[in-house]
């Protein structure tokens, strides 16, 4: 049992591991014990305060990047997460998401209303955000659904884990995020329901969203859109997207088919909300993340620090 082990026994452990650094194997053999236990006796060490582990200070952010991003592309806020070299693209992921979930939290006030849209990067900062029972912020469904195939990344399901880890409630866009055409498209906003939901976008105090480029498309992924269908968007002049619309340099909406067939918040009822939190990692976004600041669409940044150094080399080209 844990309890029969002395002080003594676990001084010794501690030194000859941590300080000497011997293996577990070694240890067992000076403590007399199993190797099976060493780990029991390291662990017991720290509960009783044998042990105190410190670790020096690290920095997650890339300061003076943020400092050069805020003043320079006149942002509100920016996180810029520092990521090892040689990252993989879910690597990226996943410490953005790790080291920019509590600066999005600094961001979204109790009660707030907040309209999310889908993504991958988001799906791992939606799930590392600290959870707060006491937010009770309203959650808002940003988009229609990719397809009839919900998975972990979509606006739904990252829309319906925040409002649980924030003991908030959740209003969902019960729709497809592309449709046939603009009537259809009508008579699904004219559903009461449907409008409901619409309305409340509209009032959203912040909106998280994710930025795509006509490289990097979820919709192509899922087979919404065809390569074809991505070129005649280009030609349209479209360099980013964000929930499902496509906009020019500017930050305008592309005029285009698709412009009238998409559910999703609209980009000038984006442009309303106060915050709008941009969340990027991996991949070179830049001229979609220029063009989505310029025209208004989002407020603010979070993105990776190789991001966020191809993004004022655009600014300055």
């Amino acid at each position: 049992m844990q309890n029969d082990y002395s002080d003594e026994q676990l001084r010794l452990a501690a030194r000859l591991y941590y300080l000497d650094g011997l293996g577990q194997v070694e240890v067992a053999k000076f403590v007399k014990v199993s190797q099976a236990q060493v780990s029991r006796l390291l662990a017991l060490a720290r509960q009783r305060g044998i042990v105190r582990i410190s670790v020096a200070e690290y920095e997650p952010r890339h300061q003076d990047l943020e400092t050069r991003l805020q003043k320079e592309l006149g942002l509100q806020a920016v996180a810029v997460i520092k990521t090892t070299a040689g990252a993989t693209v879910e690597e990226a992921r996943m410490t953005v998401a790790h080291f920019g979930a509590p600066f999005v939290a600094s961001l979204i006030a109790p009660d707030s209303g907040v309209a999310i849209s889908g993504g991958r990067t988001m799906r791992e900062l939606v799930r590392l955000l600290p959870e707060d029972k006491n937010r009770r912020v309203t959650v808002v469904q940003a988009m229609g659904s990719i397809d009839s195939n919900v998975g972990p990344v979509d606006a739904f399901e990252l829309s319906r884990a925040m409002a649980r880890r924030w003991g908030g409630s959740l209003l969902t866009l019960n729709t497809p995020a592309f449709v046939p055409d603009a009537r259809t498209r009508d008579a699904f906003l004219g559903l009461q329901q449907i409008r409901a939901v619409w309305e409340r976008l509209k009032s959203a105090d912040v909106a998280l969203v994710g930025i795509g480029t006509l490289d990097n498309s979820v919709f192509v992924e899922r087979g919404i859109l065809s390569a074809e269908d991505l070129k005649k968007l280009s030609k349209r002049g479209a360099v980013g997207e964000i929930c499902g619309r496509f906009y020019d340099q500017q930050g305008n909406e592309c005029d285009s088919p698709w412009r009238n067939r998409v559910i999703s918040i609209g980009l000038d009822q984006l442009r309303k909300i106060p915050q709008v939190i941009g969340v990027v990692a991996s991949g070179d976004r830049s001229a979609a993340i220029q063009a989505a600041i310029k025209g208004g669409l989002i407020k603010s940044l979070v993105i990776d620090e190789k991001g966020a150094s191809a993004l004022l080399e655009h600014g300055s080209s």
